[in-house]
């Protein structure tokens, strides 16, 4: 009330957009020397005409208990995201609900963090580097999870050019590399029979689509 009426002293007559439910702190307002526009007053009495009843002032509606147990649920599900990002720890992987594997730079991350933050999925991701190679099978940390696996490749020149944006003219960012990890990669996929999909002209919201379609996955 004292910065509108200290606003209102200097002239010019301050105009003030409310959302207030209780009548008594709107009655406080509208006497404070500002025009109010009250954005809920209209409607809100259009509503209780229609509906025969009176809105309740209580505070606080916008989100129940079911809506909070669902937040907590994708802020724990972005929390294990961070955690297993990069095979930076593989505690827990039995709890994951799927596990992306990829090499660097073909889009682990964001699409972990989207299914983690839209979803409420808990999703780790593992980089496929040198050392996973030339064996056969699965990295021996996700080897026992081959169930919940789900890999990603790209292009080469798509590869070649993110990897130049961060490691510019080095081994890691040649065409020659990117080819080598990608083909690998590809052959290690469909030995171990681990689906896949091509995240070159795909954004994260489709690629997290079929992923979900794919691994049966529900949020």
């Amino acid at each position: 009330m004292r910065d509108i009426q200290a606003a209102a002293a200097t002239g010019a007559v301050p105009i003030l957009f409310a959302t207030v439910k209780s009548a008594e702190i709107l009655a406080e307002l509208m006497a404070s020397g500002a025009v109010v526009v009250d954005l809920l007053g209209g409607h809100l009495r259009e509503l209780e005409a229609a509906l025969g009843s009176t809105a309740s002032e209580q505070l606080g509606q916008y989100h129940g208990v079911g809506d909070i147990e669902r937040y907590f649920a994708r802020m724990r599900a972005v929390e294990y995201a961070i955690e297993h990002d990069d095979g930076q720890s593989m505690r827990a992987l039995d709890i994951a609900d799927v596990i992306v594997i990829a090499p660097s730079r073909c889009g682990k991350t964001p699409t972990t963090m989207y299914l983690a933050l839209q979803y409420g999925l808990l999703v780790a991701n593992y980089p496929l580097t040198d050392d996973d190679f030339p064996s056969d099978g699965l990295p021996a940390p996700v080897a026992p999870h081959l169930d919940k696996c789900f890999g990603l490749t790209t292009t080469p020149l798509r590869l070649s050019q993110v990897r130049h944006e961060r490691r510019p003219d080095s081994v890691y960012s040649s065409l020659a590399q990117c080819t080598l990890e990608l083909r690998r990669a590809e052959d290690l996929y469909r030995r171990n029979r681990v689906p896949f999909l091509n995240s070159s002209t795909k954004s994260v919201e489709e690629m997290s689509a079929v992923i979900m379609q794919s691994m049966r996955l529900r949020s």
